[in-house]
């Protein structure tokens, strides 16, 4: 089979882990006899610095025309000082909006052999962690009105946010859709006691239930779940959310699971288009020196395998060798913990460097030595 894909590389160190998630992308291929024709588009500052706009209309022409898009980070201080309507980060909205990418995928997974690495107490994870955050991606408050006006305190700048019950309902049936696979439990987070727009989700949510009555539901205000993640985080199944309440708790889910480098990440539209990407940043202090993590880039093209393609051998493919390059002990930098206060992930300790002590005889690896041990166990 054949499947188009745009890959956008994007800033910081978005090409560094795109350049790895592709040479996992081969080796499937290779095993499983497909054939991915990637197609390199600008977007973010990266496509600033070529045509002097974060989203040039040939990006999205491509984008339209593939069946999925890779995508790395966009963003980093350099752009910092442009208008907000210019930044690189505009490029993700624009692409989300022309692309009808309204469902955020975030599974927070927290493999057995990375409980070292979660900085929560060990009985509170023990068994491992599998949350998936299902966020809402083109409405509310990132889409909504914005602007300065004058007040009785001087300047005052506003955002709105605005939600309609078929944007809740598409979102809500997705989080439920997903729960019938896994564990029938679903949570949805708003803040009903305050905002007129949680409550409005909160009864849509609730008349999305009836219909899937094998699932559990619970509501919970976003305060609580916040603190409820890094209480009792096995409590929760799929958890579904506004855009804003989304973004903040799906990066608090991937601390919970040891990294936000392990964190990816799917933008899905009707149907099966997708855009997949690590729910990390640009990182801009880390580019160029052999650190980042590129799990989180790999695992988001197994979600693309999975849920685009339908190539589900493939995609578990993937997992099981992340799974078995975790287990065989390599970390990178954001994994490692030391078994004393020293700094060690230099970028010559991180490439070949065994450390013994309290977690036994481990490697240290970077971007490049992560995803060629990943490839090579596929």
């Amino acid at each position: 089979m054949n499947y188009n894909i745009a890959v956008v590389r994007g800033d910081g160190i978005g090409p560094e882990v795109i350049e790895q998630a592709l040479l996992v992308l081969q080796k499937v291929g290779k095993k499983f006899g497909h054939t991915f024709q990637c197609q390199d588009v600008l977007a973010g500052g990266a496509a600033i610095d070529a045509t002097g706009m974060a989203l040039p209309q040939e990006t999205i022409d491509v984008c339209k025309a593939s069946d999925a898009v890779l995508l790395g980070a966009v963003g980093g201080p350099k752009w910092d000082n442009l208008p907000g309507d210019q930044r690189p980060e505009q490029a993700l909205l624009g692409l989300r909006k022309e692309l009808g990418l309204f469902a955020n995928l975030r599974p927070a997974i927290l493999f057995e052999d990375l409980i070292d690495a979660c900085p929560l107490k060990p009985e509170l994870v023990e068994g491992g962690l599998d949350i998936v955050v299902v966020r809402e991606l083109t409405g509310g408050i990132y889409f909504g009105d914005r602007g300065l006006k004058d007040g009785p305190m001087g300047k005052t700048a506003y955002d709105i946010e605005e939600y309609s019950e078929e944007e809740v309902r598409r979102i809500a049936k997705v989080a439920f859709e997903m729960a019938m696979k896994r564990n029938k439990h679903v949570t949805s987070v708003d803040k009903a006691n305050v905002l007129e727009t949680s409550r409005l989700w909160r009864r849509v949510v609730a008349e999305v239930a009836a219909d899937y009555p094998q699932v559990t539901l619970n509501h919970m205000y976003v305060d609580n779940a916040a603190m409820q993640l890094v209480r009792a985080p096995r409590q929760f199944d799929v958890m579904v959310t506004s855009n804003l309440f989304g973004d903040i708790l799906s990066d608090e889910a991937s601390m919970v699971a040891g990294s936000i480098g392990m964190l990816p990440s799917a933008s899905l539209a009707k149907g099966n288009f997708g855009m997949y990407e690590p729910a990390h940043g640009s990182a801009p202090d880390l580019a160029g020196q052999d650190k980042a993590n590129p799990m989180a880039t790999i695992l988001s093209v197994a979600m693309m395998l999975r849920y685009t393609f339908g190539l589900l051998k493939e995609a578990r493919a993937v997992e099981k060798a992340v799974e078995k390059v975790l287990h065989n002990g390599y970390r990178t930098p954001d994994l490692y913990q030391p078994p004393d206060s020293n700094p060690l992930a230099t970028a010559m300790s991180m490439i070949s460097l065994p450390i013994a002590g309290a977690f036994g005889t481990q490697t240290l690896i970077g971007t490049k030595q992560a995803g060629k041990l990943v490839s090579a166990e596929i």
